[in-house]
């Protein structure tokens, strides 16, 4: 039987209100989160250990079901066996039970996955296409979804073929990046599901889509930040309920999996989460980071902060992809 221990974290001291509900047997709330409606506050559901059992759990305590015609599922591939991308054998089971196909999109950068036979060359090496179906959106073509409110984006170029799907599951490695501080659920719908192009347009916060242009084109760093949440916003926006979020926060490195030669971790992993909200979702792993008792998460709070990390969860809570203010529950055995 399942035990599951709730806790509404404010986003100004969440890092200590998240981790103190995961093992409070009891279920805590603060005076000032009941002053918010409790239907206004989303979930994120935790379990500790990863396992491919505790992915179906996340997934099922959601109760949104991943259903339709085509249901796709946005991982990253991984640039090399060196790579921290998550293992088929952790996420065979759950990538079954949705009868998903994964989704991706070529990179912007010279390397194992910028064009298309190269990256579905390198999807078959980590072992993606002998579990499922591999789809390369942007192989045939970008289609451009509107930036409702954005202060440096218009539009998000992403793969022509995300239109094929009825439903989409954002499956994410959430650990560090070298140039977003760190990378979960956002950064999987925003630079994830942009095409070369619209990577490079992200990148550069709106001033080119020209890949060939892309390193001479970057923007601000702040603005680099907030233009991913901006394409995260054109995503949300497109899909409506017909997506949800889970986090696998394991091989903390401070870089990305498209960094071919990362670094070793240096904190110990963290557990599965997942959500209906990626901004809920997303900062509920940066709390735990924050509030951890490792020592080595001191590597990953520097890239967080060096490079803005947060900044994309407070603009995406400004153009209303989801809150930062979230109930922890924690599911345990």
């Amino acid at each position: 039987m399942k035990k599951i221990t709730s806790l509404i974290a404010l986003a100004t001291f969440g890092a200590m209100t998240a981790m103190s509900s995961c093992g409070n047997s009891k279920g805590t709330a603060t005076a000032e989160a009941t002053e918010a409606p409790a239907d206004t506050i989303p979930t994120v559901y935790y379990i500790k250990d990863i396992t491919p059992e505790n992915i179906v759990k996340v997934y099922e305590a959601l109760g949104r079901e991943a259903k339709g015609n085509k249901v796709g599922i946005k991982i990253s591939t991984g640039e090399s066996n060196k790579s921290n991308h998550l293992d088929t054998a952790l996420i065979a089971d759950f990538v079954r039970l949705v009868n998903g196909t994964f989704i991706e999109c070529n990179t912007a950068y010279a390397g194992n996955r910028n064009t298309t036979e190269a990256h579905r060359a390198t999807a078959k090496e980590h072992g993606y296409t002998d579990l499922a179906g591999v789809d390369i959106m942007d192989a045939d073509g970008e289609i451009e979804l509107p930036v409702v409110g954005g202060k440096h984006l218009t539009k998000d170029i992403v793969g022509k073929n995300l239109a094929d799907y009825d439903f989409i599951v954002v499956l994410s490695h959430f650990k560090g990046h070298q140039m977003g501080g760190f990378g979960g659920a956002l950064k999987n719908i925003s630079i994830g599901i942009a095409s070369s192009s619209g990577k490079t347009y992200i990148h550069s916060a709106g001033k080119t889509a020209n890949v060939d242009s892309i390193w001479s084109n970057t923007a601000e760093q702040a603005d680099f930040i907030e233009s991913m949440a901006e394409a995260a916003k054109a995503v949300t926006d497109y899909t409506g309920d017909h997506i949800l979020y889970i986090n696998v926060a394991n091989n903390l490195s401070v870089d990305c999996d498209c960094n071919g030669n990362p670094a070793a971790p240096e904190m110990g992993d963290l557990g599965v989460l997942a959500s209906l909200d990626p901004v809920a979702l997303d900062k509920a792993c940066v709390d735990m980071v924050m509030n951890s008792d490792d020592p080595g998460k001191a590597h990953l709070i520097e890239r967080i902060e060096s490079r803005l990390g947060t900044l994309i969860l407070s603009h995406a809570e400004e153009l209303g992809v989801g809150k930062q203010k979230y109930r922890l529950v924690t599911i345990e055995e």
